[in-house]
């Protein structure tokens, strides 16, 4: 058989495809490899290293004398510790709440529907920014029961506390909307096959739909996670005591008090490793929803 110009040029057209790839690969990942790799060097290793492979290969003389460094002068176990007990609530809650909510649009029919659906959606024209003073004013004065020594106190204000860095954020325009999208391209005869059966729409929801959604729910949990975790502007807004300042506030103010580029890269990398690992732990259900749901990128 003659081989045609077509196939002879294939394995350079494979080989180009798989170098671009890389290179690209390179590009996006150098910034993450820099920072993991200059966290194990002294401030003039990583700065001679800057410009050469060496940056981003575990080579020279490697040390956790940063480490040490960042737990030594910093509160960060405390940060860190109020960081996952705000994104935990936060992202459990907005699924239930918001998810909840898209049924209601996307399975239910009751009177000004639409209207409601129209105002989440423009909704997410609005930035955060916009609202964020008015926001501030408002938990600035609204009462909170709590314990204090035993004793339940009425405190006058949110400020200061960690629930003014869950409640404001459980219910989600955005995340609203995905779930809709998602809810409404699920065929309506299984709802119909659940009434016969006498279920209640409630039961509806929880036996037969969130089941079937966990591409959504996978997609909606790393963004939610996401943006409660890497959270600056509303918890500096909110919080002037460190007993309730999640860790990206606590990374600023690291970084304000400390000049030492590899100290402070060392503390960079503790902040993105829970982020790695819900990423990991949900990545095949998240990339199926985004085919799902027609979002591309």
């Amino acid at each position: 058989m003659i081989e045609t110009n077509v196939d002879a040029m294939r394995p350079y057209k494979t080989l180009l495809r798989y170098a671009v790839m890389i290179f690209l690969a390179y590009i996006f990942a150098f910034p993450l490899l820099f920072m993991v790799m200059s966290s194990f060097k002294t401030e003039n290793a990583m700065f001679a290293d800057m410009y050469s492979l060496r940056a981003v290969l575990p080579v020279g003389d490697l040390m956790l004398d940063n480490y040490q460094n960042v737990f030594r002068k910093s509160n960060i176990e405390l940060f860190f510790f109020n960081s996952v007990i705000i994104t935990t609530l936060n992202v459990l809650l907005g699924l239930i709440v918001n998810s909840m909510a898209a049924f209601s649009m996307a399975r239910l029919k009751w009177k000004g529907q639409e209207f409601v659906l129209i105002a989440i959606v423009s909704l997410l024209i609005v930035p955060f920014e916009a609202i964020a003073i008015p926001l501030l004013m408002l938990v600035a004065k609204l009462p909170w029961i709590a314990f204090e020594g035993g004793e339940l106190v009425v405190q006058s204000s949110w400020l200061n506390t960690l629930h003014v860095q869950i409640i404001p954020g459980i219910a989600n325009a955005f995340q609203i909307f995905l779930f809709y999208q998602f809810f409404r391209d699920i065929p309506k005869d299984f709802d119909e096959a659940a009434a016969i059966d006498g279920a209640s729409p409630l039961r509806t929801f929880w036996s037969l739909i969130v089941p079937m959604s966990g591409p959504v729910f996978a997609t909606a949990t790393i963004l939610a996670f996401l943006a409660n975790w890497n959270n600056y502007l509303w918890p500096i807004l909110t919080t002037q005591s460190e007993s309730a300042r999640p860790i990206m506030v606590g990374i600023q103010m690291f970084f304000s008090n400390n000049t030492d580029w590899g100290e402070i890269m060392a503390y960079s990398t503790l902040t993105t490793i829970p982020v790695f690992i819900v990423f990991i732990a949900f990545q095949k259900k998240f990339v199926a929803s985004l085919a799902g749901t027609g979002i591309k990128g």
